[in-house]
This record gives structure tokens, C-alpha cells and sequence, in this order.
């Protein structure tokens, strides 16, 4: 099968265009402590910040990283269900985090 030059060009635009719209996809703004969904989950980007009191779940070592909702992009952030469109520092808690199976 032989394409054509108009295909050729309407295929390569229609990738690159794919490719840019993948790459913004993928730029994710970082959760902030003050968003209401954070306050009202006491996520902390931090765990070692974490109000105990007022969290009784907390326990020392949950952090985001070893929680079952968490999905890890690098090192210091990731995905996590609970937060939609957002990443979560790895070394954060929020009172959502489930112990990773």
C-alpha cells in the first residue's frame, strides 16, 4: 500500500498533536494542604506533621508511598485515587491511607 503525501501529512499531524495532548495530560499540579478535599481528609504533605490528636489513625511509618491508594510517578510524588488530577508528595498522609496489600 503506497500513502500518499496528503496522508502522510495528516497522519504525522494528527500524532504530534496526540503526542502534545498526552504530555499535558501527564503535567499534574501537586496537592495543596489548604484545598478543602486535603482539610477535610487532614492530608499533610508531610507525615511527620501530622496533628495526632486530632488524627487518631495516624500511626508512625503510614506515608503516602505505602498506602494502597497511591500510584508512584518519581520518587517524591504520585497519584492517588482520593485526590483526582492532583499528585501527593510520597512522603505524605491523609486520613484516607489504607495499609498496601
Amino acid at each position: 500500500m503506497q500513502t500518499s503525501r496528503r496522508q502522510f501529512i495528516i497522519y504525522s499531524t494528527a500524532g504530534l498533536a496526540s503526542l502534545s495532548l498526552t504530555t499535558q495530560a501527564q503535567a499534574q499540579a501537586m496537592l495543596g494542604e489548604g484545598e478543602p478535599t486535603a482539610v477535610a481528609l487532614g492530608y499533610k504533605a508531610d507525615a511527620k506533621t501530622v496533628d495526632k490528636a486530632k488524627w487518631s489513625k495516624y500511626a508512625d511509618g503510614q506515608v503516602c508511598t505505602n498506602c494502597q491508594l497511591y500510584a508512584s510517578k518519581s520518587a517524591n510524588a504520585g497519584t492517588c485515587s482520593i485526590f483526582p488530577n492532583k499528585l501527593v508528595a510520597g512522603p505524605g498522609w491523609c486520613n484516607a491511607w489504607i495499609k498496601k496489600a
